[in-house]
């Protein structure tokens, strides 16, 4: 989810950004034989990109704290723990950096076109939304793995609900953990979410919630550690 975000920003980005530089800097446009300040709708195309902005970046934040809420019902899961340490300083570090690579954007483009105000402001709510969602989770320690009798759920920098329904197998590989479904439906997440110490109670609870019967364990997965 943060992924497919992050790059819908980045293409809705480098176009609003190109036409803030020439009209920015009044660059001619030969293609409508003009120059950027007298580009024809530029306050309707500044609006919708940052109309646009506003509704990725709000998507993502209600997201992210309702599966932070969710995850940290503790009492609703068979299991459920505080995210690896791993997993953490991956997580400080990829926050920092959306936040970092946001704030920037959104100067650079006010500096640059006063026009595109919108979007900046859109940049600026997500990476003050990133920064609360980052010392949040540090201060409380609410990045979470858990298991319920019916998925699997994970809330860091996403959120991840893997369920058991059509689950054909589990494996392991390159740091994953793989979930496979009918209709070549596959589904991961990073092992490096569970503490090692917690590996095999995860791995016996998530034996005990699945049908043996129709969910094939490999050796990988039997072995991780």
């Amino acid at each position: 989810m943060n992924k497919t975000t992050n790059i819908f920003l980045l293409l809705l980005s480098f176009p609003a950004m190109l036409l803030s530089i020439y009209i920015g800097f009044d660059m001619p446009i030969e293609f409508f034989k003009t120059t950027g300040q007298f580009v024809p709708f530029k306050e309707e195309v500044f609006l919708i990109f940052g109309i646009l902005n506003v509704l990725l970046i709000i998507r993502r934040s209600v997201k992210r704290w309702t599966g932070i809420k969710l995850v940290n019902a503790t009492k609703k899961f068979k299991w459920n723990q505080p995210i690896a340490k791993e997993r953490k300083t991956r997580v400080f570090m990829y926050l920092s950096l959306e936040i970092a690579v946001m704030t920037l954007m959104g100067l650079a483009l006010l500096s640059i076109c006063s026009d595109a105000w919108l979007i900046a402001a859109a940049l600026f709510f997500g990476s003050a939304d990133n920064l609360i969602f980052l010392l949040s989770g540090i201060r409380k320690n609410s990045y979470r793995i858990g298991i319920t009798g019916q998925a699997l759920v994970i809330a860091d920098i996403e959120v991840k609900v893997l369920y058991f329904s059509g689950l054909r197998e589990i494996s392991y590989q390159q740091e994953s953990v793989f979930f496979d479904y009918r209709d070549d439906l596959q589904l991961s997440f990073a092992s490096s979410c569970i503490a090692k110490e917690e590996i095999e109670i995860f791995r016996n609870t998530l034996e005990e919630q699945v049908n043996r019967n129709k969910v094939f364990f490999s050796e990988s997965f039997k072995k991780m550690n």
